[in-house]
């Protein structure tokens, strides 16, 4: 029986979670009740909502989904009956979610849900995450916060002024691998941090289906690739050399392949890869990524994304004939650089560098070389190598692997956003609204000095970007 979609939440009965009286005033911080699971409301239930979800499937007396909003019919439908949501609580729209959250708080005086994720697209997220906040929402939010300084600024403001607890999708911090290294850097085991060198290996077909065919494409329909793609490479090194933070920062990068004058000739004038002749030589091949994988009984990821619904050959075969994912890599409209490197000096002189590239046959395994006073680390997010100076002895160390997303970081992030909503305490997310703003801000800077071919006085930029958006919405006013 197909779900009935409603666009309201009627006052006559609230659906039984709805019985649960929250503490305190709307935006108040206050722990809840031990015995109850934290409800959660889903905003978007594509890759990421449904990997964050997931903790609730698997840990019902820790956290519960209550509701949803997703455009896309047959997603909908199976995310709705994953979790058994109630048929008044699941939405085609965010507006719908919000807009009866509104009639539930006016009438009965409770917020649907304790917390909402938002996994909506990257352009979307200021406009949500200033809504749900402005309800009392506590909000776990989707790598990048936004994809401009003034949504950025806007989210800041909304989040502070509400007073909730706030997460951010910088899943690498809440590995157990990253947790790990994160506890020797601050033990101090090794003396002084005074250099990182982080490499992110896109990978070459992932590349190609994000950032070349897909979404994140195109820097004016969402932002540029190390904001979409890298941003919590960035944060995470901020972290790591905290309490020092960025004074100067460099980038060079391009985009430097995916562009029609690196079109194989034997490819001739082919437009699409079902149709083109070269397709079996072609490394960045649509039937190679997508449909011959499906074909094999493999409807994971990538395919699972492109479709609405469970992939198969026929859904399959009829986007890579009709849409952008199957274009030639060459012909697409893409426009943000496949390689990038940044240079960051912080305030108390130790330095990083992080390379983002797409042409790598591993796919996001970060590597990554931390450079100590004593001694130095060496990482690939599943093991490392501590070497110390002093004794002259390298030390393997091999965290648990949890699954789930990230080297576990999807799952880590989701069971810490849950567990400070529950005690009502913003420090057990392990980071705040400011420093995530921090960590965005320097990965502006960075593109900042990527095209203007300068080198970037992180304070000063800014203290620049915050005048001319606060002039501007002066001048707004």
């Amino acid at each position: 029986m197909p779900l009935q979609f409603k666009t309201k939440v009627f006052s006559h009965k609230s659906p039984k979670h709805l019985d649960r009286q929250l503490k305190g005033a709307m935006g108040d911080v206050t722990a809840l009740d031990s015995g109850d699971p934290v409800t959660i409301a889903v905003i978007g239930c594509g890759q990421r909502g449904q990997a964050y979800a997931e903790y609730a499937f698997s840990n019902p007396s820790k956290c519960k989904v209550v509701a949803m909003a997703e455009p896309r019919p047959n997603t909908c439908a199976i995310f709705a009956q994953k979790y058994s949501i109630d048929g008044t609580l699941v939405f085609h729209d965010w507006e719908g979610l919000h807009a009866a959250s509104a009639e539930t708080l006016k009438t009965v005086g409770h917020r649907l849900a304790d917390a909402v994720v938002v996994a909506v697209q990257d352009s979307m997220h200021a406009a949500v995450v200033e809504a749900f906040a402005g309800q009392g929402y506590h909000i776990l939010c989707e790598k990048p916060m936004a994809t401009s300084l003034d949504d950025i600024f806007k989210m800041e403001a909304a989040v502070k002024k509400a007073g909730i607890i706030f997460g951010m999708g910088h899943v690498l911090r809440y590995s157990p691998y990253s947790k790990a290294i994160t506890e020797l850097v601050r033990s101090g085991t090794l003396g002084e941090l005074i250099n990182a060198v982080h490499v992110e290996p896109i990978g070459y077909y992932h590349f190609a289906h994000s950032y070349v065919r897909g979404n994140w494409a195109q820097e004016k329909e969402c932002s540029f690739s190390l904001m979409t793609k890298s941003c919590h490479d960035i944060d995470i090194l901020c972290n790591w050399f905290a309490p020092a933070t960025p004074v100067r920062i460099s980038s060079f990068g391009s985009l430097k392949h995916f562009r029609k004058g690196a079109k194989p000739s034997a490819a001739d004038e082919a437009q699409r890869c079902l149709e083109c002749h070269y397709e079996r030589s072609c490394p960045y091949s649509a039937k190679k990524i997508y449909l011959d994988p499906v074909a094999r009984g493999n409807k994971g990821w990538p395919a699972s994304t492109i479709v609405d619904g469970i992939p198969d050959i026929e859904n399959i075969s009829e986007v890579l004939k009709n849409g952008p994912y199957g274009q030639c890599v060459y012909e697409s409209t893409n426009d943000v650089c496949d390689n990038q490197v940044v240079n960051i000096e912080f305030s108390d002189g130790s330095t990083a560098s992080f390379t983002m590239v797409a042409f790598t046959s591993l796919i996001c395994e970060r590597q990554t070389r931390l450079h100590f006073t004593h001694g130095e680390v060496i990482g690939d997010m599943s093991t490392f190598t501590v070497t110390d100076f002093r004794t002259r002895k390298s030390t393997l160390h091999t965290p648990p692997l949890e699954g789930g997303g990230h080297g576990g970081g999807d799952l880590g992030l989701i069971r810490t956003f849950v567990e400070a909503v529950k005690a009502g305490k913003q420090d057990m997310v392990g980071t705040s609204i400011d420093e995530v703003v921090n960590s965005h801000l320097t990965v502006f800077a960075a593109e900042s000095s990527r095209k203007e071919g300068r080198v970037v006085d992180c304070v000063e930029y800014e203290k620049t970007v915050r005048e001319q958006i606060g002039r501007a919405t002066e001048d707004e006013n």
